[in-house]
């Protein structure tokens, strides 16, 4: 069955993305999130600044995705709302901006 995280993005309605054929969840950079799936294709979530090195966003996200495929047959999305462990690690407030597949 198909799982998805169902993400608040500024601006606009919660978005869905694929929760299911995830191999590999970095922080590409200090605004981006990226998801790689078994297909070749790359999801980007960009969100507000982190500093350096931190990778609060990346491990929300890939909890995010454990908890969503961990829930049962009548839950195809997960609503992850981004917590105040990843809000602490900023300078102010973070949100997602955008998520762009490619």
């Amino acid at each position: 069955m198909e799982k998805f995280l169902s993400l608040q993005v500024t601006g606009e309605q919660r978005q869905l993305v694929a929760a299911t054929d995830v191999v590999l969840v970095e922080q590409a950079s200090i605004t981006t999130v990226t998801l790689n799936y078994g297909g070749g294709k790359v999801v980007t979530i960009t969100h507000t600044e982190l500093a350096a090195n931190i990778e609060t966003m990346r491990d929300f996200i890939q909890d995010s995705l454990l908890t969503a495929l961990s829930t049962g047959w009548t839950s195809p999305a997960y609503v992850a709302n981004i917590p105040a462990s990843v809000v602490s690690a900023a300078p102010g407030a973070v949100t997602i901006t955008g998520i762009a597949v490619s």
